[in-house]
Parts: structure tokens; sequence; C-alpha cells
């Protein structure tokens, strides 16, 4: 460590070469760990927030609650510690001067997918919807009257409550019959017990809930990896930083082995005055720790400190976890880009390498 650190003091404009190219790679690979997180959530946060273990959908709707369609009464089919009942469709709403892509899920007044109201108050009229506080951020407020696309349905925000999108979409919850006027018009009457899913609570086995062969007992994780894209976006972005990993092994292992060929003849004396090839191999990985870890360190405060002026439209959305998992990584695999320059030490031979 000694000798790592005199080295390092020593060619500083070197040294500082190769730690901003790690600050650079690390910043990328958590701020894309960052945007990963960020998207997930887009596509997650209303499921989430059911605490639900699983979700029944029809048979033929290959996991997807927009395909799938049952009558409520489905629900005497199906075992639970709770049971709710789900509608959704996707709309377009707009309050006169903004318009928004949302989805709204019809629910039942006194189930347990209605959400916590972070302000105002819970639905309890027709035609009221409690939003998600995405909508806010796009200039919609408490008392704003919705116009839905395709509808003649009038609906009005009486709620706001928290971490509510699903698909990337905001979302609007309504009581049963409100969705049902805004989906089927004049025909909500003949379809009101028409439904897409039915959500369960279960400390029991999930292959017991039903024994209908036209339905299907989703667990709540499978049923968010099936949502359109949200297992290719995260594979994308997750193949991206695994990729910047092999790229920051190769960096430090080019810049490390250059410099320890620059260094042969000194490595031989060394080695001829008595210097075993084990020390120097040492000294090399100490100091491709050190380079690594304050690298990363300066890119992971970086990350945070770049998250703090990011406008809120930026899905990002850091797990200090993830963040730190990825930081020994970078680490790990800089100390591994090492190991061609501490093969190149053992195979010095002092004679040759001083001219001998």
């Amino acid at each position: 460590m000694f000798l790592a650190w005199r080295e390092i003091k020593r060619n500083k404009l070197r040294f500082t070469l190769i730690t901003g190219i790690l600050l650079l790679v690390s910043y990328l690979v958590f701020f894309l760990s960052g945007l990963a997180t960020g998207l997930q959530n887009l596509n997650r946060e209303s499921v989430d927030k059911w605490e639900a273990d699983a979700i029944v959908l029809t048979e033929e709707s290959d996991k997807s609650l927009y395909q799938s369609l049952m009558g409520v009464e489905a629900t005497g089919e199906v075992e639970g510690d709770k049971i709710a009942v789900l509608a959704q469709l996707s709309a377009i709403v707009g309050n006169g001067e903004k318009k928004q892509n949302v989805s709204i899920f019809g629910i039942e007044e006194d189930g347990f997918l209605v959400p916590s109201v972070t302000e105002g108050s819970p639905f309890s009229g027709d035609n009221e919807v409690i939003a998600s506080d995405a909508l806010k951020e796009d200039g919609f407020a408490l008392g704003d009257v919705l116009h839905v696309s395709s509808s003649d349905e009038i609906l009005t925000i009486v709620g706001f409550t928290d971490k509510a999108r699903f698909n990337a979409a905001p979302v609007l919850y309504a009581d049963l019959s409100t969705f049902h006027r805004v989906k089927y018009g004049e025909a909500a009457e003949l379809n009101s017990d028409r439904i897409n899913g039915i959500v369960i609570r279960t400390d029991g086995d999930l292959n017991a809930i039903t024994s209908n062969a036209e339905l299907e007992v989703i667990e709540v994780e499978t049923f968010i990896e099936n949502l359109p894209g949200y297992t290719e976006q995260n594979m994308t972005l997750t193949f991206m930083i695994y990729f910047l990993f092999v790229i920051s092994s190769v960096i430090v292992a080019i810049f490390l082995y250059v410099l320890t060929v620059q260094k042969i003849s000194l490595f031989g004396v060394m080695k001829a005055q008595g210097i075993s090839s084990w020390y120097l191999s040492k000294s090399v990985i100490a100091q491709t720790f050190i380079l690594a870890a304050v690298g990363v360190g300066a890119g992971f405060g970086l990350t945070l400190l770049s998250g703090r002026s990011l406008p809120s439209a930026v899905p990002v959305s850091f797990d200090l976890a993830t963040m730190g998992l990825y930081g020994i990584v970078l680490i790990g695999v800089a100390i591994a880009g090492a190991v061609f320059s501490v093969l190149t030490i053992v195979r010095i031979d002092p004679l040759k390498a001083i001219g001998g």
C-alpha cells in the first residue's frame, strides 16, 4: 500500500485520468440503475399499492389484464382471505387546458383496493374519482372536471393519492358503476357485471384459490413481469449496465498494463534487489483499489447530486442498496482488470529487464 500510494502522489496527472474514467463509467452505471428503477416504478406503482398476493384473470388472457374479461359472479368460484374485483381501461382525459393518458380502475367502494388519500377525500358519489398525484404535476387539481375520450361521461377529481401509476400511466380510481358508464355508455346497465380481474390477498396455497379451468391464478410479481414492455425494458437497461462493467474492466486493464510495461526496467531493478513479485503485485492491486474506490465514490456522490437537480418528469429513482452493490462490482472488475499487469510483473526476468 505504501509503494502504491507513493507512486500515485508522484504521478498525479496520470492516475487522475484513470480515476476520472472510472468516475464517468460509475456515474453512467449508477444513473442507468436509477433510470431502470424509476421506469420499473412507473409500470408497477399501482400494483404494489394493492399489497396483494395474486390476481385471477381468464385463462385465455395470456396474463394480461387488458385482455381478461369475466362476470362478477366469478368471485363465487374464488377463495381467499380478502377478495376485490377490478375493472380497467385506458383513456385520455382533459380538464380544458391539459390532456393526459390515464388508466381508469373500477373498484368497489368498500374494497381494499381503495387507495389512501393524500389530498382531498375518497370518492363517495357518481362520477367522482381519486387521481394519481402524478396528474398534479401535469396541471390537474382538486375539483377539476374531466372529459373522457370516447365517452360522454364527465368525471370530477375529489382526491389525490401517491404512487399510483400503471404501465406508466397515472391511475384514476372510480366506483364500478362510474367505470361502467364511462366504458359502456348507454349499455352500462347491460354490462354492469363485467370486470377484468379479481385481486387476492391470502396466506394459503395459491393453487387452491380456484378450480375453474377457465380462470388462471397469477402471482403478482409474475403479473407485473408480463405487463407490456416491462421485462424487455428492464433487460435492455440491465445488459447496458453489464456491458459497462466489462468496459470498465478493459479500460483499467489497458491503462495499468501500459503503465506496467513502461516500468519493466524499474520492476527488474527492484526484483534484483530482493523485492518479491508478490509484494509488487500487491502494490499494483492496492493501487487499483485506491483508484477504483475514489472514482466509484466520486461517481456515487455525483449521481446523488445530479438526482436532486433533475426535473420530476425524468423517471429516475435511486435504490441505495443496488447502487452500493454495483459500486462493489465496479471496484471488483477494476481489480480483475489489473490481473494482466500482475502477470506481467510475475514474468519479469530481472537480468533481461535491466539489460543484462
